[in-house]
């Protein structure tokens, strides 16, 4: 088609349906530089730079915020016991056995009448069981199951809140000796032990004592700081220890009667 014809054609035609001209060529422009590049550049710049300031910001305002003092309170008390538990155990050997039981029985008799004479009923003695060891029943048994076949022993509890009494009477326990009562020797630990069981009723005093204590160190503390001490963070109020009254080499508890009681409790207190 001559170029006159498409101009004349294309001139009839409505514009919507004008079809471009054979030699026509777009033009493409390029997207625009400068200052709206340098803008959105900035922009984003600011964006990250924003969001790295504000959450460092706020987190340090908290460390700020959140100045904490940890302190400890100590508090003691001496306590008695209020309770004895004292087992005594004795013993019996021979190769006749019927002949070996009734010596057990003859100074069960004698210590059961000398716990009584003390002042102990009958509610607070367990006479226990009669234990029996034939060394003859033992493959490794010695020379000695010749002499000794058979070794008895019981153990006779007394169990009293009378605890005075107990330790009186176990320094007396040398008038059965005489009698032939024969304690085993070989039972490891001492015979009696005394216990504080009114701990629950005196926890609360000590926990407040201990509380104020470490508040009064707390102050000390925001004193030397120029701070004021604030409400309680958190607290700990400690493991309750029962320790010998008299702090000696070896000493142990369960075998003294006068006792000590402590507490360390931990709290932390905010500091304005």
């Amino acid at each position: 088609m001559e170029e006159n014809e498409f101009n004349e054609t294309n001139r009839d035609m409505p514009t919507r349906f004008k079809k471009p001209h054979p030699h026509f060529k777009p033009e493409h422009k390029p997207l625009a530089k400068g200052k709206f590049g340098r803008f959105s550049v900035f922009i984003l710049a600011l964006g990250i730079a924003l969001g790295g300031f504000f959450p460092g910001y706020y987190y340090y305002k908290a460390k700020i915020n959140f100045n904490t003092v940890s302190v400890k309170g100590l508090a003691e008390k001496d306590v008695v016991s209020d309770l004895a538990v004292w087992e005594m155990k004795f013993v019996s050997t021979g190769n006749d056995l019927g002949a070996t039981q009734k010596e057990m029985e003859r100074q069960a008799g004698l210590i059961i009448k000398f716990l009584k004479e003390k002042g102990f009923s009958d509610d607070e003695i367990d006479g226990g069981r009669l234990e029996t060891n034939d060394l003859m029943a033992n493959p490794w048994r010695g020379n000695e199951a010749i002499n000794s076949r058979f070794i008895l022993s019981q153990t006779i509890t007394v169990r009293s809140g009378k605890v005075e009494l107990v330790a009186q009477s176990l320094a007396q326990t040398g008038d059965l000796i005489s009698k032939g009562v024969v304690f085993d020797s070989q039972n490891s630990g001492y015979p009696v032990s005394y216990i504080f069981t009114k701990l629950n009723e005196i926890k609360p005093q000590m926990l407040e004592e201990a509380t104020q204590n470490a508040r009064d160190a707390a102050f000390e503390f925001a004193k030397s700081s120029h701070s004021k001490v604030g409400k309680i963070h958190q607290a700990n109020q400690g493991v309750f220890s029962i320790l010998p009254r008299d702090d000696t080499a070896n000493a142990i508890a369960s075998q003294q009667i006068n006792k000590k009681v402590r507490v360390v409790s931990t709290v932390e207190y905010f500091l304005e």
